[in-house]
C-alpha cells in the first residue's frame, strides 16, 4: 500500500487530481445532489457537472492549444484578443447579410473567423519563428492590439445576434450533450492523436528541450513553431466563436478576457513547465477542469465575486507548490525513509 501510494505521489498529475477531487467535495456537501444528472424534457443532459464541462470547454480548448506552445519553451498572450477577434467578424458577418439566420451566413461567418484566426496565429509564429522576437513580446503586440482591432470592426458597439444556428454552437445540444463540450473533446482528441500516435509531439518536445540541438539534427523548428502557434490561435477563434454565441453578441471588451491567463494556469496546473520540453495534454484537461470547478465553487460556497480573483490565486499556489521541486524532494526524503524503516526489522530477523 505504502508503495502504491509513494508512486501515485511521484505522478505530476497526483496533487492536481487530488484537489478536482477537493473541490468536487466541497461543492457535494455544499449543494445536494450536486453530482445527479438529469435529462429534461428536451431530452438535454442537465446538471452542475454539465455546466462545469460546458463552461470550462473554452478554457480547455484554448490550454490545448497553450500546451503545445509552452511545450516549444514559448507563450501566447494573445488568445484572448483572438477570440474577441473571432467573435467580432462573425457577427458582423451575420448582421450584414440580407440572410441572420441562415445556415449558409452562419457558416460563411464561422469559417471566416476561423480563417482570420489562423492569419493570427500564423504571424505569431512569424514574428517567433523568422524575426526571433521573444514570444511574451511578439504574442504581447497582438494581445494590445487586438481588442483595438475588435473593437474597429464592431465600431465601438456590442452587436447582438438573432441566429439560431450561430446561437447553437455555444447553447445548443448534440444527443443530449452541450455542443461546446463535443467541440471540446474532439479538439482534445485530435490534438492527442496527432502528438502521441505521431513524431509530431516528440519533435515539438525536442525543439522546447534544445531548439539548436534539433536544428542541427534535422528538425525544421520554423515550421512547428508556425504550426503550434497558427493552432494555438485557431483554438482560440474557435473558443471566441462558442463565448460569443451562448452570449448572442459580440463585446470586443470582455469576450475572452484573461482567459488567456486561465489556459496558462491550466497548462501549468497540468504539470507542463513553462521551460519548454515534456507535455501532458492529460494534465492540461485536469487542469482546466480544476479551474472551471474553482469558479463554481466560489458561487457554490458564497465567497463574494470581488474574492475570487484571490482565492482562485490562493488555490492554484497551494497546487504550484505541492508540485514544486522542494516539495518532491521532501517526499522523496520520506519516501526513503519509509523504505530504510521497512528494511530494518527484515536485516534484524536475519541476525
Amino acid at each position: 500500500m505504502s508503495g502504491f501510494f509513494t508512486r501515485a505521489l511521484s505522478n505530476r498529475l497526483f496533487w492536481p487530481v487530488v484537489m478536482l477531487v477537493a473541490l468536487l467535495v466541497v461543492n457535494a456537501v455544499a449543494v445536494p445532489g450536486f453530482f445527479s444528472i438529469t435529462i429534461n424534457a428536451d431530452g438535454h443532459l442537465f446538471g452542475s457537472l454539465i455546466d462545469i464541462l460546458r463552461n470550462g470547454a473554452p478554457t480547455l480548448i484554448i490550454a490545448v492549444g497553450m500546451t503545445l506552445v509552452i511545450a516549444t519553451r514559448g507563450i501566447d498572450l494573445s488568445v484572448g484578443a483572438i477570440c474577441a477577434i473571432a467573435g467580432a467578424v462573425a457577427c458582423s458577418i451575420i448582421l450584414d447579410s440580407p440572410d441572420p439566420g441562415g445556415l449558409w451566413t452562419v457558416t460563411v461567418a464561422v469559417a471566416t473567423a476561423l480563417a482570420l484566426s489562423l492569419v493570427l496565429g500564423l504571424w505569431n509564429g512569424f514574428l517567433v519563428a523568422v524575426l526571433g522576437i521573444q514570444p511574451i513580446i511578439a504574442t504581447l503586440v497582438l494581445m494590445t492590439a487586438g481588442r483595438g482591432i475588435a473593437m474597429l470592426i464592431t465600431e465601438g458597439q456590442i452587436l447582438t445576434v438573432e441566429s439560431a444556428p450561430f446561437k447553437f454552437l455555444g447553447s445548443g445540444f448534440i444527443v443530449g450533450i452541450p455542443v461546446a463540450v463535443i467541440i471540446g473533446a474532439v479538439l482534445f482528441s485530435l490534438a492527442a492523436l496527432l502528438t502521441r500516435r505521431t513524431a509530431l509531439g516528440l519533435l515539438i518536445e525536442s525543439v522546447g528541450i534544445n531548439p539548436e540541438a534539433s536544428r542541427q539534427a534535422g528538425v525544421r523548428a520554423r515550421g512547428l513553431l508556425f504550426t503550434v502557434y497558427g493552432f494555438c490561435a485557431l483554438a482560440a477563434g474557435i473558443a471566441g466563436l462558442i463565448l460569443t454565441a451562448n452570449q448572442t453578441a459580440a463585446d470586443a471588451n470582455n469576450t475572452g478576457l484573461f482567459i488567456e491567463l486561465d489556459a496558462i494556469l491550466a497548462v501549468v496546473i497540468g504539470g507542463t513547465s513553462l521551460n519548454g520540453g515534456r507535455y501532458s495534454l492529460v494534465g492540461t484537461l485536469v487542469g482546466a477542469l480544476v479551474i472551471q470547478t474553482l469558479v463554481t465553487t466560489v458561487y457554490t460556497v458564497g465567497i463574494p465575486p470581488i474574492a475570487t480573483m484571490v482565492f482562485k490565486a490562493a488555490v492554484v499556489t497551494a497546487v504550484c507548490l505541492l508540485q514544486s521541486p522542494t516539495t518532491n524532494a521532501a517526499f522523496a526524503r520520506w519516501r526513503d525513509k519509509l523504505a530504510a524503516g521497512r528494511r530494518v526489522p527484515a536485516e534484524a530477523v536475519a541476525k
